[in-house]
């Protein structure tokens, strides 16, 4: 039997604040285009302070009512909405397209993490435990109850918009809460309003969620310095992060911030499967992701190969219009993201670096970059900085020693990889890498099964998905009961 296709979504010129679709009271408007054509896809006018505050407050109130709804209730609107995912899964795809650049792929990809954040989610409702506590008083019992905070505020940002909200919107409201979502301004339908068409298709009561866009300069210090919300969750650059830690007060903070991911590999590795797996984990989405790996750090006695296997492969990667089925490198963001890595690139060469691939911005507004493979030392500045774009840095190492050093001289600490055939060598070099996670013979991308991840050093505080989704979103209230009479001292 044939299956109706659902109309597509449209108002994405409004936002959803406080239980109405409306427009934002600020007076400036937002244009968001599509990176690799200019085409613009939608205006929007802007949220302002009052609109914050009126989502705030809704979601608040909302939240009552919804924390004490059945788990049942709330695992019911996740399962739902996982079904909405899949009714409308070309719709998805196409805007994740349009609006990030990411070639189809990608989105596929994007589309499918999404999909299992709602499956996820719908547990959380029934993994929410207390416990008891020993007591030393004669008759006193001292319960622990699980709680959730009320209200959380998400700031996402534009490289896997989608995701990266839904990661922390669907555990937030799972547990109980009350969510406000800022996404980024690059990405505002991926990231908050086709979700917010989503969760209402699903029966999420109004007011509960919001999104707000707007300017950084009107809402962006008062979104985390409002004091309403309880947590506050941040996708984004390390500086941003920091200024949300000092302006946040006493609020709890989820902070996934930058990374500058290592991929060693040492003397023993499978050459072909590690050149496959560093030019997954580099080139995927154009670079444009946190945990992408950023250098290549290769043992001195396979150095050489590595890079002609490397270089050989990278060369056939196709970048052009990410609605060609062959593409895998599609636009940067934006012109300023653009800017910032050619940037990069040039004083990398000015520090000595050799590039071995590159070349110039193509495409109808010249926002795609090609592939670009150099080779230095982790002085240069594409080693030492984040990129967050489609250029390799290799390193040689002189040894296993060497390389761990190399790996973990830098302020970040996010994502990693180790490769060799000796599984139990990988281990033990894996729990000497200085990140939050370290794949041994695998990408960091490579992270299907799992969304629970985080970083140290200043790649942030907090973890993001699993039991850690639950702690992060709600909190310990204990109660005791004393079952007996007690004596008091006075």
């Amino acid at each position: 039997m044939a299956v109706d296709t659902p109309a597509r979504y449209d108002g994405f010129d409004r936002m959803p604040l406080a239980g109405t679709w409306r427009e934002g009271g600020s007076e400036r408007t937002a244009t968001d285009t599509d990176p690799y054509t200019g085409e613009t896809l939608t205006e929007i006018r802007l949220a302002d302070a009052a609109d914050l505050d009126a989502a705030y407050a809704a979601a608040r109130e909302a939240q009552r009512e919804w924390a004490g709804r059945l788990p049942g209730e709330r695992a019911a609107v996740m399962r739902r909405a996982a079904d909405v995912m899949t009714a409308r899964k070309d719709e998805i795809v196409d805007w994740l397209i349009r609006e990030t650049g990411c070639a189809a792929p990608v989105a596929e990809f994007q589309w499918a993490i999404t999909q299992r954040d709602f499956f996820e989610a719908a547990s959380y409702p029934y993994r929410v435990e207390g416990r008891i506590l020993p007591a030393d008083i004669e008759g006193k019992e001292s319960r622990v109850y699980r709680r959730p905070v009320g209200v959380v505020a998400v700031i996402s940002p534009w490289n896997v918009p989608m995701h990266l909200s839904n990661r922390s919107v669907a555990p937030a409201l799972a547990v109980g809460n009350g969510v406000v979502l800022k996404p980024a301004g690059d990405t505002p339908v991926t990231g908050g309003l086709v979700l917010a068409r989503i969760y209402e298709e699903a029966g999420l009561p109004d007011g509960l969620l919001s999104v707000v866009i707007g300017s950084g300069s009107e809402i962006g210090d008062a979104i985390v310095s409002h004091p309403v919300p309880r947590v506050v969750s941040f996708t984004g650059s390390t500086p941003v992060g920091k200024g949300i830690a000092e302006k946040a007060g006493l609020k709890k903070l989820s902070l996934e911030l930058g990374g500058n991911g290592p991929l060693v590999v040492l003397d023993d590795a499978d050459l072909d499967y590690a050149v496959d797996a560093a030019v997954w984990g580099k080139f995927f989405h154009q670079g444009q992701v946190c945990m992408i790996t950023n250098r290549l750090v290769v043992d001195d006695r396979v150095h050489d190969e590595f890079v002609d296997r490397f270089v050989a492969k990278v060369a056939g990667l196709q970048a052009g219009d990410p609605r060609d089925p062959a593409t895998v490198i599609g636009p940067i963001i934006n012109g300023k993201q653009l800017e910032g890595i050619q940037d990069k690139v040039a004083r990398a060469r000015d520090d000595g670096a050799r590039q071995l691939v590159g070349g110039d911005p193509t495409g109808p507004i010249g926002s795609v970059l090609p592939a670009h493979v150099l080779l230095g030392g982790n002085d240069v500045a594409t080693a030492r900085e984040e990129v967050f774009g489609p250029v390799a840095t290799i390193i040689r190492a002189r040894d296993e020693d060497d390389a761990l050093a190399i790996a973990n001289d830098t302020e970040y600490g996010l994502s990693s990889a180790v490769f060799t055939e000796d599984t139990a060598r990988g281990v033990r070099f894996a729990l000497r890498v200085e990140a939050g996670m370290t794949h041994v013979n695998d990408s960091p991308l490579n992270d299907e099964n799992n969304t629970a991840f985080g970083g140290e050093k200043e790649s942030g505080l907090g973890r993001f998905g699993g039991e850690w989704a639950i702690e992060e979103f709600t909190t310990d209230h204990w109660v005791s009961v004393q079952h007996t009479r007690r004596r008091f001292p006075f």
